[in-house]
């Protein structure tokens, strides 16, 4: 009974995932950890099998968002490496680790934060797509060092996120200009935009960048216009699996979403993600510094060795 309960909490997250009322692959990749969290205080059973459970549930709410089976491969591992404590030694200290892996993830967000408000310059003119918490905070980091600059935002179908990101940015007193998708060419051109800076749902360990649909052809426009295209990325949304030559699922979503009263005989495609091609890709900023897509293979040697163990 009890672990149905604890699971039940772990369905609640997944379907908030899928419905989108979590999202952002860091908020995603937190959640899953508190939750796991919930589990390891909660479980009064085989801990191990309970965090197996939870751990496959919350790895099937969202593919493509590799940050949240990082988070929870991550936990996992934790586990695994203190079990043999036993008993309620094993639970509190699998809990203290826990509470230090969310900490780290959370304080990401402020150190890249500091690292790329740097390269933010006077007066550039930058443009986003979709909305991402990692480049909010970029922007608003440089503005409150007394850079002047200002951004142009997709509003980023069928889903709008973009005008998450427009009004984010008018409550930090940043001047920002909503645009269509399909003007992001045009504006680049007749707006003289110097940078695009994007976040990331998962980078592959060849630089390979997979973010909302749409990302793509925003870089290749700005490859057309000699326009650097810059992603802001925490490294919890490095691809681990691609180095063992697992490829990344594109989420495809309801038809809905574009059109709810559609003839019946229409067929609609709805993916929610593309990948941008890492020789489209200028810099990758994160909380380690500022790197070539080409760095990102030896970062997850490092960073994730924990994954290719025995």
């Amino acid at each position: 009974m009890v672990k149905k309960r604890v699971l039940s909490d772990v369905d609640s997250l997944v379907e908030d995932i899928r419905s989108m009322k979590v999202r952002g692959a860091l908020n995603i990749a937190v959640s899953a950890a508190e939750s796991m969290k919930k589990v390891v205080i909660g479980d009064e059973g085989d801990l191990m099998e309970t965090l197996r459970c939870a751990g496959e549930r919350l790895k099937d709410a969202r593919p493509t968002a590799v940050s949240l089976p990082n988070s929870v491969d991550h936990i996992m591992y934790l586990a695994e490496k203190n079990a043999h404590l036993g008993g309620e030694k094993f639970r509190e200290q699998l809990l203290e680790d826990i509470e230090r892996f969310i900490r780290e993830i959370e304080n990401s967000l402020d150190e890249i934060a500091e690292i790329g408000s740097n390269i933010i310059r006077d007066d550039d003119v930058l443009l986003t797509h979709c909305n991402s918490d990692t480049v909010i905070e970029i922007l608003k980091r440089a503005w409150s060092k007394g850079k002047k600059f200002s951004v142009y935002a997709t509003e980023t179908r069928p889903m709008m996120q973009g005008h998450i990101t427009a009004a984010e940015l008018v409550d930090a007193g940043i001047p920002v200009t909503l645009i269509v998708d399909s003007a992001t060419c045009l504006t680049m051109e007749t707006k003289k935009v110097d940078r695009v800076l994007v976040g990331a749902d998962t980078v592959c360990v060849d630089g390979d960048v997979i973010n909302k649909i749409g990302t793509s052809q925003v870089a290749l426009c700005a490859k057309k216009h000699g326009i650097d295209f810059i992603v802001a990325v925490e490294s919890i949304k490095f691809s681990p699996q691609s180095m063992m030559g697992l490829v990344v699922e594109i989420e495809e979503r309801s038809p809905d979403e574009l059109w709810l009263d559609r003839p019946s005989v229409l067929e609609v495609y709805n993916p929610a993600f593309d990948v941008t091609d890492a020789s489209m890709v200028d810099m990758v900023v994160t909380e380690l510094g500022v790197m070539p897509p080409e760095a990102i293979y030896q970062v997850v040697k490092e960073k994730f060795s924990w994954e290719f163990r025995e």
